[in-house]
């Protein structure tokens, strides 16, 4: 007898396979984007409050040594004309107010040259895939996620300033400077990655700078994939849509919410590399954690097709009762 109905259990694993486990990345991956659009972990304060606390002698942090440095980073990349560093008026307006109200502040303005100067020097692993994003906009949220990283301070946007400080003689950005790390809610579901801070070598921006290294967001480098590029630029963004999608989920606001909501769940489990100062990269423990529920799903689903098959098999084994005994069999019995 041929085990055609073996070979036909083993094809169907070979073809259910695969599906299931690309349903368990698929499914993860749609929940991991919607997640990022409901309320994040951590404690939720206003700048207002953190000043009056601060100016009370009420906030319990500033009873320690500051955490974070007192260095503003803004990023000007001209991408009409890379060597032209002159802002527009109304953004080098903006940047006054936070240089003219904290004046014991370091400020730095990071333009293409310093930039990939920064990179090349402390970096060099992650420039190949800092210069393949298909949008120059890629290139300045990444770039204020290693300036964090690596130097720790307080990042803006040029187009947000600083206000003058409510009680004469502080500054008006000390008092945000007693928390290790924090990250702007614009309240519009996701986080903003317009005003971030931290201090140097937090784990948080560990994990995002890992991610990055490893590729997230890029384009490898050659002629077709630079062609295709081209072709995705042209027509298929021509959708505001997708291209916004493309770069907030890339390497933007998004990516940062994914990363955020990710490192809190890793630090309620209690996981060493969440509280340490040790850039781990993300890998498939990670990410079959974060959904065990649905992966325990996948792979209950795929042992019992198994085990269905199986049943099957030896169910069609007893059915067929005796081998019938052909009739070269039956002469060589009765010699």
């Amino acid at each position: 007898m041929r085990p055609i109905f073996l070979r036909s259990v083993f094809r169907v694993a070979i073809i259910a396979t695969p599906i299931l486990l690309g349903l368990h990345y698929f499914i993860t991956h749609v929940l991991a984007l919607i997640h990022i659009f409901f309320q994040h972990p951590g404690i939720a304060i206003t700048q207002r409050e953190v000043a009056n606390a601060y100016l009370n002698g009420t906030l319990q942090e500033s009873r320690k040594a500051p955490q974070i440095p007192k260095i503003i980073h803004q990023i000007f990349h001209n991408w009409k004309d890379p060597a032209n560093e002159t802002l527009p008026s109304d953004w080098e307006q903006q940047r006054h107010t936070c240089i003219d109200i904290n004046p014991d502040w370091e400020y730095r303005l990071w333009t293409h040259k310093s930039s990939l100067a920064f990179l090349s020097t402390h970096y060099p692993t992650f420039l190949p895939a800092y210069l393949s994003y298909p949008h120059p906009v890629q290139r300045v949220d990444a770039l204020r996620y290693f300036l964090l990283y690596h130097y720790g301070g307080i990042y803006l946007d040029l187009d947000n300033g600083c206000l003058p400080s409510i009680k004469s003689g502080s500054s008006s950005l000390d008092a945000l400077t007693y928390f290790p790390l924090w990250i702007t809610d614009g309240g519009r579901g996701a986080l903003s990655n317009n005003i971030l801070a931290a201090r140097p070598n937090h784990p948080f921006w560990g994990r995002v700078v890992a991610e990055l290294i490893e590729g997230r967001g890029a384009l490898p480098l050659g002629s077709l994939t630079e062609r295709l590029a081209g072709f995705w630029k042209r027509w298929w963004c021509l959708w505001g849509v997708l291209r916004y999608v493309e770069i907030s989920w890339g390497v933007g606001q998004w990516f940062i919410g994914g990363v955020w909501d990710k490192y809190h769940r890793m630090l309620q489990l209690g996981k060493k590399d969440a509280v340490g100062g040790k850039i781990v990269l993300e890998g498939v423990d990670e990410e079959i954690g974060d959904h065990l529920w649905i992966f325990s799903m996948v792979l209950g689903s795929l042992v019992g097709l198994m085990g269905w098959l199986v049943r099957r098999y030896w169910r069609a084994q007893r059915g067929k009762g005796y081998r019938k005994v052909k009739g070269e069999d039956m002469e060589d019995r009765s010699e």
